[in-house]
């Protein structure tokens, strides 16, 4: 995608950062968190039937001017952008989500994500992976447990591909397999409209949102449910009843500016053909 006409003060602003511009690590990791923590993870507009665009006028216009999130292209697509405007060399891969399943289950390449080439070597950065996206860079090497402001990660190498693990309590959670070869944009374009228009895909049927919390703690919402986890490992759980909760929820919790009538479509979706029970293995 182009890069052409993005705006780099907008953006800054709508993550609240406000340090070094210097395309260093130090900067980056400002950056990761203050992204990751203020543009929630989202995938509501695909319940309504509108595929999500990757070019950065319309990334700018839903989640720097219209106060909204995005799913994982909108998000590594907008922070690419902000991130060669600010000079960084980078990468665009894609990965084989495996949350919640086996480490080597055969799965397509439907998540994006970036590597970032500094001095000190090359880092993941990944801000659009909901429930479990990193909050911090991270070195992009097997068998480094890395510290972030929320969980310890780290890659393992699994028939060439490096794997991201997090630990959660006193267990290694699978989040995704890296492959290692650079993506062209098209193929982006083409994973995204498999994933926003697939009848299988869990966006078409779900509200699922997802951001990172204080203290180390992560929130998600899949329909009725919202869960709160802590890095002990420990969840709390609650149920949404009524479109008041709901509209609570998006709004105050996730920072996501829904309007009314939207809300209650999504919430039409939901009832008519939403996931019933334990969440989507990917949002758990």
């Amino acid at each position: 995608m182009d890069d052409g006409g993005f705006d780099q003060e907008g953006w800054l602003a709508r993550i609240g950062y406000s340090g070094g511009r210097a395309s260093t690590l130090e900067t980056l990791r400002g950056l990761v968190f203050a992204h990751a923590h203020a543009i929630s993870y989202e995938s509501l507009d695909i319940m309504l039937g509108r595929i999500p665009k990757l070019d950065v006028a319309s990334l700018q216009k839903k989640m720097i001017d219209g106060g909204r999130g995005g799913y994982c292209f909108e998000q590594n697509m907008l922070f690419r952008a902000g991130l060669r405007s600010l000079g960084y060399q980078l990468t665009s891969l894609q990965g084989r989500v495996v949350r919640g399943l086996d480490i080597d289950a055969p799965r397509p390449a439907i998540h994006m994500l970036l590597i970032v080439h500094l001095p000190e070597g090359d880092y993941l950065a990944d801000v659009g992976f909901g429930n479990l996206a990193p909050t911090a860079p991270l070195l992009f090497k097997p068998g480094i447990e890395q510290e972030t402001p929320h969980e310890t990660m780290r890659f393992i190498d699994v028939g060439g591909e490096l794997t991201l693990q997090s630990k959660l309590g006193d267990e290694w959670a699978h989040v995704y397999r890296v492959i290692p070869y650079p993506r062209y944009d098209g193929e982006y374009e083409i994973t995204n409209w498999f994933t926003s228009t697939h009848p299988d895909a869990p966006y078409h049927s779900n509200m699922i949102a997802a951001r990172p919390g204080p203290n180390r703690t992560r929130i998600t919402m899949f329909n009725a449910r919202v869960t709160v986890r802590y890095p002990d490992g420990r969840a709390e759980r609650r149920t949404l009843n009524g479109n008041k909760e709901y509209r609570h929820v998006v709004r105050e919790e996730f920072g996501l500016n829904v309007s009314q009538e939207d809300l209650a479509a999504m919430l039409e979706v939901v009832e008519q053909r939403g996931a019933k029970g334990a969440p989507h293995p990917f949002f758990s």
